[in-house]
């Protein structure tokens, strides 16, 4: 039987979650019982357009649903998915898995306890220009990568860091290797629009000799999403945006007077959109019984990694006189 699927949370990017859902729905693989938003009119206007139920009342979902996304301020989210664990009910939590890792433990302990999948909403993952590049990694040390959106009122509960920054210090774990152990963060943020920090740089340090230097700002005047690191022999490149990638290597050159040069592969990148294979990736492993796509200790790792550049972030800025809002 096709799993039973709601939307808790249906804002700006909940409606997304919900459109695929409803997706694939109609393709056979899910049933799309209900949207549930704390605010009627959002809810009852999401639910007519993807043709379902709705409620206000995420608890009444408990027994009728066995998978939901979850799309509701960071705030919410360890309550609502600790109830829905523990109930065995599958959750795909946006990112940050949630404020703190005290949260956060206890979440993968409700999955834990109820058996459920819990997988966290890292999307750059299920980039199509990073599934092409994923196999062609092999010991990155240097990364250079920058992550630029244009201010919006969305996510002010939370920073820069945990908002944008977090989708690349997850990555960079991933593509070093989740086994190498971060030994130094050095960062530096202000506030600029908000009292929380809206832009901000972060320096890591990777036991295997790995550097990676990533600027995040949610103020800038256009919209930036790019990748580029080097490890031995290659120059790689990743638009996150146009889901491009491309491996730079060196051409040798043969006889007494010819030049070396430069052979640039442009990668065959697959036309699927992130977050519909994210969701598809939920669904397939919650009803197969897979190991989540993103597990919770997966999200935890990139958490911890980022409120450690928020440590940093708030010693310097205190040693500058600037007065942001900690978490």
């Amino acid at each position: 039987m096709p799993l039973r699927t709601a939307v808790i949370g249906v804002g700006h990017l909940g409606r997304q979650h919900a459109r695929i859902h409803s997706a694939l729905a109609s393709e056979g693989l899910a049933e799309f019982v209900s949207v549930c938003d704390l605010v009627e009119e959002t809810a009852l206007s999401i639910a007519a357009e993807r043709e379902t139920e709705w409620t206000t009342d995420w608890r009444t979902l408990i027994g009728r649903v066995d998978a939901v996304s979850l799309a509701v301020p960071t705030e919410s989210h360890a309550e609502i998915s600790a109830a829905l664990l523990e109930a065995g009910v599958h959750v795909l939590v946006e990112k940050p898995i949630s404020r703190n890792l005290e949260e956060a433990d206890r979440m993968i302990a409700a999955a834990q306890k109820g058996r459920a999948l819990l997988q966290v909403g890292h999307l750059e993952r299920f980039n199509p220009a990073l599934a092409a590049l994923r196999p062609h990694v092999r010991g990155p040390l240097y990364f250079e990568i920058h992550r630029i959106g244009e201010f919006t009122a969305r996510s002010l509960d939370i920073d820069v860091v945990l908002d944008l920054m977090i989708h690349d210090l997850d990555i960079v774990q991933w593509l070093v290797g989740e086994d190498i152990e971060v030994v130094d963060v050095r960062a530096v943020g202000i506030p600029v629009l908000t009292r929380r920090v809206d832009a901000a740089n972060a320096r890591l340090e990777f036991a295997s000799g790995a550097v990676a230097n990533i600027t995040a700002s949610r103020i800038g005047t256009e919209k930036i999403r790019k990748m580029r690191f080097f490890q031995p022999h290659d120059y790689i490149a990743v638009d996150y945006a146009t889901r491009r990638a491309s491996i730079s290597s060196l051409v040798p050159a043969f006889g007494a007077t010819a030049r070396p040069g430069v052979n640039t592969r442009h990668l065959d990148v697959e036309d699927i959109e992130p977050l519909r294979a994210e969701i598809e990736a939920f669904l397939v492993a919650a009803r197969d019984n897979l190991p989540s796509p993103v597990s919770g200790t997966e999200g935890r790792r990139a958490l911890a990694l980022a409120l450690r550049a928020l440590e940093r972030i708030h010693e310097h800025d205190e040693m500058a006189g600037i007065n942001a809002l900690k978490p």
